[in-house]
């Protein structure tokens, strides 16, 4: 009888994860380049009632017999962060830039490294590109004719506005070309892109931005375009990849699970007090 009194409750406790997270995605359905999680459920261990037989040869032989258990109920296996595409929404304003593919943008918190889907940008007062909390979006300055090799890129630096500069726009590889008073183009900076062999291993940092972690692997640097790595849509932004209609039967799916448990203990709990009472 206790056995399905600990499987509902196991049931109600997994069931309320899924509709933590099923809420949070639904809370940033319009949070820019935010990836929406889904839960995985699996059994646990199961009590053995009887092992399984082997058959037994000869005349007159014996059957084999298959093994008797109790699952003991269920747990949270994991919570997979889905990583594909959002749909664009356009800005028209040139420092909002859009990942069409893989990558990250790479952005500079204090001392730490992080990466983010998010690719609304600006300029401060001292000409640092940054995100619009303030994090130091990173790259590499360039000088005249400078071109940065994919294959082996430098350290990655703080991007600045080159103060000469009247009017730039954003390439697809990531370059900031700018215009300046004589009518020269040239690039004067170059925003970097990282990948990971295993972006799920990520972990979430808040803002949108995310950090390694020993199972997503070193972020593998190079530019946007190549190497695997998407490119750029300047004057757009990634807009969060949930799913409403998915979520919203999500939430039907984690509420019918939960009523399901709490079914369990009321049953369970309506057969003990009857063998309480078994002798009045």
């Amino acid at each position: 009888m206790l056995r399905s009194l600990y499987s509902g409750i196991s049931g109600l406790r997994v069931h309320q994860t899924m509709m933590d997270v099923t809420g949070n995605n639904i809370a940033n359905v319009n949070t820019t380049g935010f990836k929406g999680s889904q839960t995985t459920f699996q059994d646990t261990l199961s009590q053995m009632m009887s092992a399984a037989g082997a058959p037994q040869a000869g005349n007159p032989g014996a059957g084999g017999s298959n093994p008797a258990q109790v699952g003991l109920g269920v747990r949270l296996a994991g919570i997979q962060t889905n990583f594909g595409q959002g749909a664009a929404q356009t800005t028209g304003r040139t420092l909002d830039l859009m990942v069409q593919g893989d990558g990250f943008f790479t952005v500079q918190n204090g001392n730490e490294q992080l990466y983010t889907r998010a690719g609304s940008f600006n300029f401060d007062a001292l000409g640092n590109m940054t995100t619009v909390d303030g994090n130091f979006v990173l790259g590499w300055n360039l000088a005249a004719n400078e071109t940065i090799d994919p294959a082996n890129p430098p350290a990655l630096e703080k991007i600045q506005l080159d103060p000469a500069v009247e009017s730039y726009t954003i390439s697809p590889d990531g370059q900031l070309v700018g215009v300046y008073a004589n009518g020269d183009k040239r690039p004067f900076a170059q925003l970097a892109m990282a990948n990971f062999v295993n972006p799920g291993g990520l972990e979430k940092a808040g803002g949108s931005t995310y950090r390694t972690t020993v199972n997503s692997g070193d972020a593998e640097v190079g530019l946007a375009g190549s190497g695997g790595l998407g490119k750029l849509q300047s004057g757009a932004l990634e807009m969060s990849n949930v799913d409403l209609g998915q979520e919203f039967t999500n939430l039907i799916i984690s509420q019918r699970g939960f009523q399901a448990n709490t079914k369990v203990i009321s049953t369970s709990d309506e057969l003990l007090n009857d063998l309480v009472n078994l002798k009045r």
